[in-house]
């Protein structure tokens, strides 16, 4: 049998899983270990990372485990750092066995003849991508196994979690994840800002402003494929005095309407009164891909309808150019002061 025949049937994805709270520079010597086993790597800040392996099995002449076993030997020995390793053929596979590896660390390994079987047995929380409140949700429905859930027709899913996230649930669930690791070391942050042509004190005015800048900033995280985990304002006074805080998400999101409610928390911290303003800057911080966030789904229909109607903004700005959509400087009259 070739080697490429041979591939097929074996798994080929390393999903990895630091201890949390590590230090940026530790993450990044771990990532630095990953590259000496394959150069596809994607990092998934603050503490994961995807290889793919294919390439790397028949360079060092090992199967999937042997290097994963590896790489565990080499982050403890040369950094100290114990790692979760999970193997499989696809992410959500690989990513799932990582999530049943127990502390401080170890590999598992998940033979693709046996994905069906394996995913069967396991609560429906434990499968990737799965969060609390989809978990809660199916479980009052009586799904219970990720066996279940695979079993249970898609539409039924779907009318539970939403339609997207209910087809991807089963999907994922009988084991079909299509998706490659893509090598990708992602930003930092990205920000936005704007500059008041004169000094303001005006309430509303600054609010339609920052108003704007979630609207760039959460089409700028999307079309990245990206989420915040955490959000800093800055505000710029007259005479050169500088006022910034950073507040945390409560999940990660990249949806203008997450981005609004914690961007108006920060600008009320900053108890403004009769401070002259000269500009705004709105930062994401702790970006990490989208794909890998779990989806908490609020089961609410009008946030489900908002999110739709942002993926056609989303389309329409990208056709036709962001100033299409009227500026949230046309809606000041609509936002009251606080």
């Amino acid at each position: 049998m070739s080697w490429d025949a041979r591939e097929h049937k074996v798994s080929t994805v390393m999903h990895v899983r630091c201890p949390d709270r590590l230090p940026d520079e530790a993450y990044r010597q771990v990532l630095e270990q990953l590259a000496e086993l394959s150069p596809v790597v994607q990092a998934l800040p603050p503490s994961a990372a995807l290889v793919e392996l294919k390439g790397a099995l028949r360079y060092h002449g090992a199967d999937a485990r042997r290097l994963g076993e590896v790489l565990r030997v080499r982050t403890l020995s040369r950094l100290g750092i114990d790692v979760r390793v999970g193997i499989g053929p696809s992410i959500t596979v690989a990513a799932t066995a990582s999530g049943q590896v127990a502390s401080p660390g170890g590999v598992l390994a998940v033979d693709p003849a046996h994905v069906a079987e394996w995913l069967g047995a396991l609560p429906v929380e434990a499968l990737h991508g799965i969060g609390p409140r989809q978990a809660k949700a199916l479980r009052d429905y009586g799904i219970h196994h990720v066996g279940l859930l695979a079993a249970v027709p898609p539409a039924t899913v779907q009318r539970l979690l939403g339609g997207r996230y209910g087809r991807l649930a089963v999907e994922r669930a009988r084991g079909i994840d299509p998706r490659p690791v893509v090598p990708r070391a992602l930003p930092a942050s990205a920000s936005v800002s704007c500059a008041f042509p004169r000094h303001t004190l005006d309430g509303a005015e600054v609010r339609a402003a920052l108003l704007d800048l979630v609207v760039q900033l959460g089409h700028l995280l999307r079309r990245r494929g990206q989420a915040a985990r955490a959000l800093t304002l800055t505000l710029r006074f007259a005479g050169g005095p500088l006022w910034e805080k950073t507040r945390r998400l409560p999940e990660a999101s990249a949806h203008e309407e997450d981005l609004r409610v914690m961007a108006y928390r920060l600008i009320d911290a900053a108890g403004l009164q009769r401070g002259r303003l000269t500009g705004l800057v709105l930062k994401a911080e702790d970006l990490a891909d989208a794909d890998q966030i779990a989806q908490q789904i609020s089961l609410d229909r009008a946030r489900e309808a908002r999110l739709v109607a942002e993926e056609v903004s989303d389309r329409i700005r990208d056709k036709f150019g962001p100033g299409v959509i009227g500026p949230a400087a046309a809606l000041r009259h609509q936002i009251p002061p606080r």
